[in-house]
Formats: structure tokens, C-alpha cells, sequence
């Protein structure tokens, strides 16, 4: 797809960025916000969900699709989760440090915070909150950031609780851990005030810049989303969920407005043909004798062929609206939103074992001639039923244009179908928690991010890329630390972004390396006690033994230090070995016996006091 005229389109677009809060405990109980596999859960139990009416007395669209595919969920508990969690005990009183830190950052995004903060409960059955909702509350509303593309209003800011983790489809439902569920959570919402992809990526940079400026947010894949509000004058409200990856916004935007557009010119297309939906209807008896695998094992095993007639559709039920994806595409997820494997039509007819007289006959069957197109579920009977039911509903909206809906993000850039867009009808006030009264004045700002980066450069001479690579990075509050313990921070910025990063790429499990690893190293080094050539294999052992101090592991390299007429010792021993070089080449002989000498003292010395030793010597010589 080309890049568009997003002025003349009339894009509007806005972001929700969900970030996990770094606390010590949960936002609603005292249990620690720390991450379990799923292979160390204690116990597991199930739950149905169904959605309720809100304070509106009314049915949220979105809850009421997702309770029509009855689930059953399963959760995972651990020996880090409570029964609040499980909703079997009620909350406790709101998390003070979160509230703190939410504080902050509203007062980043130049926000005014609320007098109270009332806890709401919203409707949420997909089993992701094992209540049937998620608690949340409102902290700050009416901030601004600033981009190269003009100013983005802040609309609110809210501090809710995480959900719970997605482990895997199961036979019956989805199954869930308890470990995720409780973490406080920052949501952000921007105004709809951006015009184009670019500033949409710049904003979400600049949101996470602040968030990161705060030192008290979770790092780490999963643990920030975003989600990206996107429409065009002639198009519609869709919210793109689950954008893991700030690069990934700008594709996304792009690709969403190409699909809008699209979607209009089909519309277009389909009015002008006077297109219609027609009946669904049973046409098991067309494919008896199929060829078709799944259409097969879907009759052999008492199932059904359900077919809509798409009266003027052909041709268009197979165009592209975005990479690898058609208006097929979009039918196909709605029949898998109901349980079905999926759908075939007549645009992509005859394959997949189905022959070309079959399609004739269906096209019979239905009543559908050479300009219309006909879609078809095979599977059990409720299930094909409900499926095309879905198929028609969509083809329907898609002669009305571009339909309202929540779609979630592909790692290709592009979207499915996954739910309605939630309406006002899913909040109602949480009984459990009282309201915790606000108080912005006692708010210290952190130092941002980009000021660090300035500051790492004027005061510790680090360049422009290193310095930024430290200000960003995980590290940054342990470089900030050690530095302040007089390690060289020329050094440690080496070590944690250049010498982690090669140990990584060679598969060394640095992963398992923690901070207190990595200060002990830096402080061996800056005390005399480890070689900076050592560092790496020191790191190395670490990784392989994590249970090890970092004493241990300079003993288990087998570099502990050697002292200076040690160093004297084996520098002469090289220089004698080479004595007829050094009489001939002089110092010019220095780069070849430097590289023998450190490899006889295996990075137990400072390359500088073995430099400083091998001039001594070759000067004796010359």
C-alpha cells in the first residue's frame, strides 16, 4: 500500500498505553508482584463467567459477545497469590506506592489530578479477571505532551489492576496465571489530537520516556501495551489492542488506514451493484460425496455446511485490504469468534478439494448467480449455525462501510476482528475499596530521561550513543549506583551495554545475571582485585553459576589477582624468550610481546600496569 494524504483522509488517531507499575506488592493485597512459570503453580480451579447489567441497567455489547462461546476457565495459583486474586476475599485498602507513583507521572504529563479516587468495576468476562471485572480508578485528567507535529492531549490517566496471564487454549476454555493478576497498572489515554503515523509513534515514544523517567515501572516484553485509536472522515472508530513494540505503531496506523480506505471503495463498489445478504441455509447435502478434508470430517463427524448467499459480491470477497489479508479475511475471523475453524467462499473456489462442479451446484443451492459470491462454515451443527450468522452480520456492514470495532495487532502490522468496541455499559462503583483522598504537592519529579543523557555526556564524557544506550537501558539505576561508588563510568557503561550485549549474542545466560552480580564485579575491578580483562570470564562463570559471589567466581576462572612482581616476572620471562626481536625492533617489537604477555597472565593483571612493565623492560634491552 502507498503512503496517503492522512490531512486529506482526515486521520484522527489517539493512543492508550498500558504500563505495568515496578511496586513491591499488588494494588489491591500484599502480595509481591513478581512473574512465577506456570510449572510452579501450587494449585488450579475453574470458573465460568456471564456478563451482568451495569449502573445503566444495560448489557455491554462487547461482554455479551464474548459470553455467546461458553468457556470454561482455568487458573493458576501459587504460593505468591492470595484469595483476593481468586475473588474470594475482598480487596484490600489501594496500594499507597502506586497511588505515589501514579501521582508522578500524571504530574509528568502535566496532568491535574482528581480530589478522590474512586475504585470503579469494569465489566470484563474474556476470563482474563477471574471477578468478571476489573478494578480501576481515575487519578489525573487534562495533560499535554509535546511532538514535532504539535501539542497531544493527555485525557486521563487511570491506576487499575493487571490482568491475569494468558497460558494456553485448553479443550474446554482458556487457561490463565494467577501471578499477573493485581499488578498496578497505568492506563493512558491521548486525546484524538493525532494527525499522521509518524507523530503517532513519537508520541508513545515520548509517553514511554517519561513513564522509564519515573525508575518505578516494570521493564521487559509484555509488560507495557499499546493500544491505538484510528479512524478517517469517511471511516470508523477502531481500536487496535495489544501493540507490543513502539516501532510497531507507526506500521500499524499506516496499514489501518489503508484497510479503511479499502473498505470504503468496496462499499462504494457494493452500492453501486445493489448488493444484498441473503438467507443462510443448510447445503450439507452439495458436498455428500466431497473431496474436501475438512469439509468431510465435519460431515462424517454429524456436523453441518451453512452457506450465505452474497448477492454482488463477486470478485470482492477476495480483494486485499491489507498484506495477506481480504474482506474474507475479515468474514473468516467472525466465524472464528464463534467457534469455527473458518470459512471458504467463492472467490477462492474451486481448492481446497472442493471441485468446480461442486460450486456450481452451491451456487444453485443458494440462488446465486455469476455476479454474486457465497460463503460457507463446515463444522458441528450449533457451531456453523452461529458461524454464518457472523459471515452474513459482517458482509452486511460491509455495504454499510467500515464497521466500529476492536481488532487486535498481527505481528505483521496488520489486524483481526476481535470484539465489538466496549460501550459506556460496563462500569459500575467498586463497594469494597473507600475512596483515597490526593495529594499532588508532596510529588517529586524524576530526572528524565533525556536530561540524563545530556547530564552522562558533560560529566562523565561518555558519547552521545553510549550515554543514551545507559540512560535507556534496564541498567540505568545500577550504573547510577556504582558510578556514585567510584567505578569509571566510561567503564561501566561498557560493561553493562557493549560486554552483556557480546556475552549474549556468544549464548551466555546473562539473564541470570542480577544487579548485585554485576556490582560486585565492577567494585572487584575498581578496588584492584580483578583485571577489567578478567571481567568477561568472571561474568561468564557468574552466569553458568548464579549461586556463586563474585569472589567465588573470580577463584573459579582462576583469576585471582597477582601482584606486581608477579606481573614483573612473567613480562620478563616474554621479553627474554623474544630478546633477539626486541634488539632488533626495539619498541617496535611492544604490540607483538603485549598480546603474549597478557595471554601468560591469562587476565589476571590491568592491561595498563602490563603495558606500563613490557616499555620498562624493552627500554633495559634497547
Amino acid at each position: 500500500m502507498s503512503e496517503y494524504d492522512y490531512e486529506a483522509l482526515g486521520l484522527v488517531a489517539g493512543l492508550e498505553i498500558h504500563q505495568q507499575l515496578d511496586t513491591a506488592t499488588k494494588l489491591f493485597c500484599a502480595c509481591p508482584t513478581e512473574r512465577r512459570e506456570p510449572e510452579e503453580s501450587s494449585r488450579t480451579f475453574s470458573r465460568y463467567l456471564h456478563p451482568t447489567k451495569s449502573e445503566l441497567g444495560e448489557l455491554d455489547e462487547a461482554a455479551v459477545e464474548e459470553s455467546r462461546v461458553d468457556r470454561e476457565f482455568e487458573y493458576l495459583a501459587f504460593d505468591t497469590t492470595c484469595l483476593v486474586e481468586e475473588d474470594d476475599e475482598p480487596p484490600h485498602r489501594i496500594d499507597d506506592e502506586a497511588l505515589d507513583v501514579a501521582l508522578q507521572i500524571a504530574a509528568l504529563l502535566d496532568m491535574t489530578a482528581v480530589d478522590q479516587a474512586h475504585v470503579m468495576r469494569k465489566i470484563v468476562v474474556d476470563g482474563s479477571n477471574t471477578s468478571g471485572f476489573q478494578r480501576t480508578a481515575l487519578v489525573g485528567q487534562d495533560g499535554e505532551i509535546e511532538t514535532s507535529e504539535g501539542p497531544v492531549g493527555v485525557e486521563d490517566l487511570l491506576l487499575e489492576e493487571e490482568s491475569a496471564g494468558r497460558v494456553e487454549e485448553t479443550a474446554a476454555g482458556v487457561r490463565f496465571s494467577l501471578d499477573r493478576l493485581g499488578i498496578p497498572l497505568v492506563e493512558i489515554g491521548t486525546k484524538p489530537d493525532i494527525s499522521s503515523p509518524a507523530q503517532a509513534r513519537e508520541a508513545a515514544e515520548r509517553i514511554g520516556m517519561l513513564l522509564r523517567s519515573t525508575g518505578s515501572v516494570k521493564r521487559g516484553l509484555g509488560t507495557i501495551r499499546q493500544d491505538v485509536n484510528v479512524s478517517i472522515a469517511d471511516g470508523a472508530r477502531v481500536e487496535i489492542k495489544g501493540v507490543q513494540a513502539l516501532d510497531e505503531i507507526e506500521e500499524i496506523v499506516r496499514l489501518e488506514v489503508g484497510r479503511q480506505v479499502e473498505l470504503l471503495d468496496i462499499a462504494d463498489e457494493l452500492r453501486r451493484r445493489d448488493a444484498s445478504v441473503g438467507d443462510t441455509q443448510d447445503v450439507s447435502a452439495v458436498f455428500e460425496d466431497t473431496d474436501s478434508g475438512v469439509i468431510r470430517g465435519a460431515l462424517n463427524s454429524g456436523g453441518h455446511v451453512t452457506a450465505v448467499p452474497l448477492y454482488g459480491f463477486d470478485g470482492l470477497v477476495g480483494r486485499e485490504i491489507q498484506p495477506d489479508r481480504r474482506l474474507g479475511t475479515e468474514c473468516s475471523d467472525h466465524a472464528k469468534r464463534h467457534g469455527a475453524g473458518g470459512i471458504f467462499h467463492t472467490d477462492e473456489l474451486p481448492a481446497y478439494g472442493v471441485t468446480e462442479d461442486e460450486v456450481a451446484a452451491l451456487r444453485d443451492a443458494v440462488g446465486a448467480g455469476p455476479d454474486d459470491a457465497v460463503a460457507i462454515v463446515a463444522d458441528d451443527p450449533e457451531t456453523a449455525e452461529l458461524a454464518i450468522e457472523a459471515v452474513a452480520e459482517r458482509a452486511e456492514t460491509a455495504i454499510e462501510g467500515v464497521p466500529e470495532e476492536t481488532r487486535d495487532a498481527t505481528p505483521e502490522g496488520t489486524t483481526r476482528y476481535l470484539r465489538p468496541l466496549p460501550g459506556a455499559a460496563r462500569m459500575y462503583p467498586e463497594t469494597d475499596v473507600p475512596p483515597v483522598e490526593l495529594d499532588p504537592t508532596d510529588v517529586d519529579l524524576p530526572e528524565l530521561l533525556t536530561e540524563k543523557v545530556e547530564r552522562y555526556q558533560g560529566d562523565y564524557d561518555l558519547d552521545a550513543g553510549l550515554a543514551e544506550q545507559v540512560a535507556y537501558g534496564r541498567r540505568m539505576p545500577l550504573f547510577e549506583s556504582v558510578v556514585e561508588a567510584g567505578v569509571d563510568a566510561t567503564f561501566a557503561a561498557g560493561v553493562l551495554e557493549g560486554t552483556l550485549t557480546e556475552l549474549r549474542r556468544d549464548d551466555v545466560p546473562v539473564e541470570r545475571l542480577t544487579d548485585d552480580h554485576l556490582r560486585e564485579v565492577l567494585l572487584l575491578v575498581e578496588d584492584g582485585d580483578l583485571a577489567k580483562e578478567g571481567v568477561e570470564q568472571v561474568l561468564s562463570t557468574l552466569a553458568e553459576n548464579p549461586d556463586l559471589s563474585a569472589d567465588e567466581a573470580v577463584e573459579e576462572a582462576g583469576l585471582a589477582g597477582v601482584s606486581e612482581a608477579e606481573v614483573r616476572e612473567a613480562v620478563s620471562e616474554v621479553v627474554e624468550r623474544n630478546a633477539e626481536q626486541v634488539e632488533s625492533e626495539g619498541m617496535g617489537a611492544f604490540s607483538a610481546l603485549m598480546g603474549e604477555c597478557m595471554g601468560a597472565l591469562r587476565g589476571k593483571a590491568d592491561g595498563e600496569i602490563v603495558s606500563d612493565v613490557l616499555r620498562e623492560e624493552i627500554g633495559k634491552r634497547t
